[in-house]
């Protein structure tokens, strides 16, 4: 490995994950979500695994996301679905990167961005349905429809979409679902009535493209599962592959006696005279503090609890009596053949989610692509 700390990323875990989803889809397209650095995965390679398996769209977060997808060489549709005030949005419409509108201001700044870029640009209108956090609802929602359709005749912009987000997709049988499936059905009625022409109407994230098949549409978003972590826990993996493994080298082995400290604060002392191992991955590369003396790693053949404190570079477990060397191999987390923890395991023990495990692994920690669908 020659690196204190790597994440092994399985490309070919990503495009099987895809094609998975597109299976359950039936019909509806797949636009891998990539945002956040595809999870903590890498960008443009599991963006490349995604479109492998089978994703015929591409969605980020952030504006910055697709302009790097583009530098990269991607040109498949590619969707931001944040806005923010002043953001090249004329480099977005000359990149032909898709922009998602969901107030007046944004969609003003669009047709402004336009007309300098002198092409159309294209958006993909955004109800709230329900979850109260991006887009319009009400009066607001046919003031932007009115406003967007006028830009279209214009010739400013290509209303190419309607989309919204789950806010409890997660919970099997909460309310909101079927209510944000109507309210979004209603709100996309309206708007084609009004005489929009979508050629995309999407709401579903990774658990409604596996759990709501009334929510499926033309196209589905997901993102968790696609790197193999199941978005709800309850109902098992779908199925799925992680995709991910974090490792590290063993630094330092040696023996302390019994009564030692370990660590800041001294939170563990050993029991008696034993082996401390030191791991070199921190909470500076993503590993939780809040995970000292409860997360577990692979080591040795066994598993072993985080002795003390974790530190901004390094942590700590205990072996007792049995043997590791510097230089060898401890597993943090992964898929969970060879007896480690998963990513849903270490989010369990911290009463989180998967999704923040992964994602906070940092640039520190290189990412390897052994094998891959590329």
């Amino acid at each position: 490995m020659n690196v204190p700390a790597e994440a092994r990323v399985d490309l070919d875990a990503i495009a099987g994950n895809v094609g998975l989803l597109r299976e359950r889809a039936r019909g509806a397209e797949v636009m891998a979500m990539v945002k956040a650095e595809a999870y903590g995965h890498g960008l443009a390679e599991a963006a490349g695994a995604a479109l492998a398996g089978g994703a015929s769209w591409l969605g980020v977060a952030k504006l910055v996301e697709a302009l790097r997808l583009r530098d990269a060489g991607f040109t498949v549709r590619t969707l931001v679905s944040v806005g923010v005030p002043g953001e090249p949005y004329e480099e977005a419409v000359a990149r032909d990167v898709d922009l998602t509108v969901g107030a007046l201001w944004l969609l003003d700044e669009v047709v402004q961005a336009a007309e300098r870029a002198g092409r159309a640009a294209r958006i993909h209108l955004k109800a709230d349905t329900g979850m109260s956090r991006g887009g319009v609802r009400g009066r607001d929602w046919e003031e932007l429809v009115d406003a967007a359709l006028k830009a279209e005749a214009s010739g400013r912009v290509h209303v190419v979409g309607v989309m919204s987000h789950f806010a409890c997709a997660d919970e099997p049988g909460h309310p909101s679902i079927a209510a944000q499936v109507g309210a979004f059905t209603e709100m996309a009625a309206y708007a084609e009535k009004a005489g929009a022409r979508f050629e995309v109407r999407h709401l579903a994230n990774s658990a409604g493209a596996l759990t709501v098949p009334e929510a499926r549409f033309d196209l589905v978003r997901p993102g968790i599962a696609m790197y193999g972590l199941t978005p709800i826990p309850a109902l098992g993996t779908f199925g799925l592959r992680p995709a991910m493994t974090l490792v590290a080298d063993a630094a330092l082995v040696k023996r302390v006696p019994g009564g030692s400290g370990v660590s800041y604060g001294h939170t563990y002392h050993t029991e008696r005279e034993t082996t401390l191992a030191v791991v070199p991955a921190g909470y500076g590369d993503g590993i939780p503090r809040h995970g000292s003396n409860v997360l577990q790693v692979l080591a040795g053949g066994a598993r072993r609890t985080i002795a003390g404190r974790v530190c901004m570079d390094q942590f700590v477990i205990d072996l007792g009596d049995d043997h590791l060397a510097a230089g060898d191999e401890i597993v943090l987390f992964g898929p969970g053949d060879r007896g480690e923890p998963t990513a849903q395991e270490w989010a369990d023990a911290l009463g989180t989610i998967s999704y923040e495990i992964v994602t906070r692994i940092g640039s520190r920690v290189p990412r390897s692509y052994p094998g891959g669908a590329l």
